[in-house]
């Protein structure tokens, strides 16, 4: 089996806790299924990316990076360029945009589904359109004391948010009612 059917029965398998999530998973789906180039960016409407909700060792806190794209605090991620291994790529990009050394996956499963739009913008000096982000998010844990630094291409700012005060860090309304509101019910949920 090769590791993109080996990534559709993982999102098979994820068990969604709403009805965004049931939607999404589906489309999810679709494009996996269709055979589309969806691990890599070049397929310009819709591309797999990855996402890490990272807490600290006592989880009572979350990490999060201040993205310049985005104009908001928000959590870390990237594409996945080729990779049918998100986990891996959510650990990568975890270190990358905050500076920290020491992650690793609480679980090896999904912890969440998203399909997220993306409004056209500039990177890197040339036009990105319009695009779908269909989204895994994974949950990490990292030292809270380590020495945080920011990827000076990507975001401006990255710290470590209580749990009760990330969501008035984020900027972006429905990312944060949506998405981040739903990632902290199921982290207190869980009980990780």
């Amino acid at each position: 089996m090769d590791g993109r059917e080996s990534f559709r029965k993982t999102v098979e398998a994820f068990l969604p806790c709403n009805e965004q999530e049931e939607r999404d998973k589906e489309m999810i789906l679709q494009y996996l299924s269709s055979g589309e180039p969806v691990f890599s960016r070049e397929n310009a409407g819709a591309h797999m990316s990855a996402s890490a909700w990272v807490v600290n060792k006592s989880r009572d806190k979350v990490l999060m990076a201040y993205h310049n794209i985005y104009d908001s605090w928000a959590w870390t991620g990237g594409h996945a360029d080729g990779e049918t291994d998100l986990l891996k790529v959510a650990v990568r990009e975890a270190m990358e945009e905050t500076g920290v050394t020491t992650v690793r996956p609480v679980t090896g499963d999904i912890f969440s589904l998203e399909v997220l739009t993306v409004d056209g913008h500039e990177k890197r000096g040339a036009y990105v359109s319009s695009h779908l982000h269909l989204n895994v998010t994974y949950l990490l844990e990292a030292d809270d004391r380590e020495t945080l630094r920011r990827k000076e291409d990507e975001n401006s700012a990255v710290g470590w948010f209580a749990l009760d005060q990330c969501l008035m860090a984020v900027n972006e309304p429905w990312m944060r009612d949506r998405i981040y509101k739903k990632l902290l019910n199921k982290w207190r949920d869980r009980n990780y």
